[in-house]
């Protein structure tokens, strides 16, 4: 469903473009894109509340703000959504970051093959019984948030150094 041949970038470069102006306000969008989707974050101001209010109507204040910017966002992101999936042929999710907090209004599940020894599916069965997860599919999906929660930085040194591999592969004697 990829369209390999696409860069990262050119990708970043078209969204930088199409996106509303009015909705980099804050900080510029973020983008994360893999193989199937495009994820774009946008960073929306916090409602403002006078000094004595309560967590609970901070709380309360945020999810409307939330509210209000998916529904008042939603022809003009589903039109962006459109056109961005039949150029770079994957998905789009939206979410939105208001303080501390993000919520994702759409995503895709992708569906992913993988082999385990006996010792590894034990783990997710004990997850299962354990009601930690329904079923080893979601029991492996909270092993990997897991991961990714715990070993960030890792991970995003392993990103950088794989950019610069891209990078000077594309300098390379077939780069043309």
């Amino acid at each position: 469903m990829t369209s390999p041949d696409i860069s990262n970038s050119t990708i970043e470069a078209w969204l930088t473009g199409r996106l509303p102006a009015d909705w980099s306000t804050i900080v510029a969008p973020s983008v994360v894109i893999d193989r199937d989707e495009i994820t774009i974050t946008i960073t929306v101001a916090e409602p403002e509340l006078p000094e004595n209010a309560s967590d609970a109507d901070r709380t309360e204040a945020i999810g409307g703000r939330i509210t209000g910017f998916r529904e008042d966002t939603r022809d003009r992101r589903i039109g962006i959504a459109r056109d961005a999936e039949h150029r770079f042929e994957r998905k789009v999710a939206w979410a939105v970051t208001v303080g501390d907090r993000t919520a994702l209004f759409t995503h895709v599940a992708v569906p992913v093959m993988t082999r385990l020894r006996q010792p590894e599916r034990l783990v997710l069965d004990t997850l299962v019984a354990a009601n930690v997860a329904r079923s080893r599919a979601d029991a492996l999906a909270w092993c990997v948030r897991l991961v990714g929660k715990h070993e960030d930085d890792w991970l995003g040194e392993l990103r950088d150094a794989m950019t610069t591999v891209d990078d000077v592969r594309a300098k390379g004697p077939d780069a043309a």
